[in-house]
C-alpha cells in the first residue's frame, strides 16, 4: 500500500477541520471540525502502523485511545455547549467572549477593574452561610 493516498486525505481532512474551526461561529460546527482533525490524525496513526508492519500495531492502539478521547470531548464539549445555549441564547462563539455574566445596567462593559469585597459583603456571605447549614 501507498502510503501517500492515506497521508494526502489526512492532510485534506485536516485541513478542513482546521478551516472549520477557524472560520465558523457556531459552537457545534466548531466541535464538529475538532472531530474532522482527530479523525486526520486516527487515520495516520493507522496508515503508518500499516506502512511500518509494526508487529506490536501501536498505531491502532493509540488510535483506540484517540477515539476514546474524541468521544470524552464530544460529551463534555455538547454538555458545556447546551448549557451556554440554555443561560445565553445562544451559540454563537463570537457573542461568547467569557462565561461571566453580562454587565448591569449601570456598570461600564470595558471596566474589568474588580472592587474589593466591602465587609456587608463578607457579612451577607457569612447569613448565607449560615441559614445553609
Amino acid at each position: 500500500m501507498h502510503l501517500a493516498y492515506p497521508a494526502v486525505l489526512a492532510v485534506l481532512l485536516f485541513c478542513t477541520g482546521l478551516y472549520g474551526v477557524l472560520a465558523r461561529r457556531n459552537a457545534i460546527l466548531v466541535l464538529m471540525s475538532v472531530e474532522l482533525m482527530l479523525n486526520a490524525v486516527n487515520l495516520n496513526l493507522v496508515a503508518f502502523d500499516v506502512w511500518l508492519r509494526d508487529t506490536l500495531h501501536t498505531g491502532q492502539a493509540l488510535t483506540l485511545f484517540t477515539i476514546t478521547i474524541a468521544a470524552a470531548e464530544i460529551g463534555i464539549g455538547l454538555a458545556i455547549v447546551l448549557l451556554v445555549h440554555r443561560n445565553r441564547g445562544t451559540a454563537d462563539v463570537d457573542k461568547l467572549r467569557d462565561l461571566a455574566d453580562p454587565p448591569s445596567a449601570g456598570q461600564d462593559p470595558m471596566d474589568d477593574s474588580m472592587a474589593a469585597p466591602t465587609d456587608n459583603d463578607a457579612d451577607q456571605a457569612r447569613r448565607v452561610r449560615r441559614q445553609t447549614a
